[in-house]
């Protein structure tokens, strides 16, 4: 239904090169022999973390930075992935490693979330508005909803930042733009208490609240895949026409030359951070 494969690997490979691409063009000069190389290493798919950093090794690279595309921290995501690549970092001798594990609020990040936001907003019928900015929350005739995955509740009751990071993100978007919003959570599985309301949950409730223009927005997602083109795509929104509530949803950031530069800078910032200029 989403054209017989999730798009996750192909789009990733695509952030790579942008990225890699970028930072190039940017940092290395003619008289330089320092060049950046940008491979990608997944938790639970090919090309799996061990091994591209086997791949990395024979190609000579001995500097890494892992840098999560979980924008939010959570142990059992970016944890996880982390943990694992400090597993199978420290079987290999002569290769220095850091981590940037979250960037939830980097200022480019957001400017990124707020472009995508303001084109879905404008890719309803043009008479729809958000209110005037600097009017406050109410009035406008769209509705924005930020939807993330979610995560078992023990998790967060443990401590997890994860849904704090999600808030954060969205305070600094309410920053730059006015929307009347609300935040649900997807894709739970199993039988143990996960995170409330869940997106249908949440379609339902602002249904009968009268929301008839709704944008979808997969917060806690920088790319395309199964959640977005099959969930909010195809699930939400069907049931969304059900209740007579139109629903957009907001790009995915994929290869977002706003969002490529984001990913840049907190590169930047971090070899800076190390001293890893030489």
């Amino acid at each position: 239904m989403i054209g017989g494969k999730s798009p996750i690997l192909g789009i990733t490979t695509a952030q790579a090169k942008a990225l890699e691409t970028s930072l190039n063009s940017e940092l290395r000069t003619p008289n330089s022999e320092r060049a950046f190389k940008v491979y990608i290493g997944m938790r639970y798919w090919h090309p799996l973390i061990e091994d591209t950093i086997r791949q990395m090794h024979r190609d000579g690279i001995r500097r890494i930075i892992a840098l999560s595309l979980y924008q939010h921290y959570s142990i059992a995501t970016t944890g996880s992935a982390m943990s694992r690549f400090d597993d199978v970092i420290r079987q290999y001798t002569g290769m220095e490693s850091t981590h940037i594990s979250s960037w939830f609020s980097h200022k480019m990040y957001i400017e990124a979330l707020v472009d995508v936001i303001k084109k879905g907003i404008e890719s309803f019928t043009p008479s729809l508005t958000l209110p005037p900015r600097g009017g406050g929350l109410g009035g406008g005739d769209i509705h924005v909803l930020f939807s993330a995955h979610s995560l078992p509740m023990s998790i967060v009751e443990s401590g997890d930042p994860y849904v704090n990071e999600i808030k954060g993100t969205i305070g600094e978007v309410l920053k730059k733009i006015d929307i009347k919003w609300d935040l649900s959570y997807q894709s739970k599985s199993g039988p143990v208490r996960w995170l409330v309301p869940t997106t249908e949950e949440k379609i339902r409730e602002l249904a009968g609240k009268g929301v008839g223009n709704l944008l979808v927005v997969p917060i806690s997602f920088v790319s395309d895949h199964i959640e977005t083109l099959y969930e909010i795509d195809i699930l939400y929104k069907g049931l969304a026409d059900k209740l007579n509530i139109k629903l957009m949803r907001a790009e995915s950031l994929n290869t977002s030359p706003l969002f490529i530069d984001a990913l840049k800078d907190i590169i930047v910032m971090k070899i800076k951070g190390i001293g890893w200029q030489g």
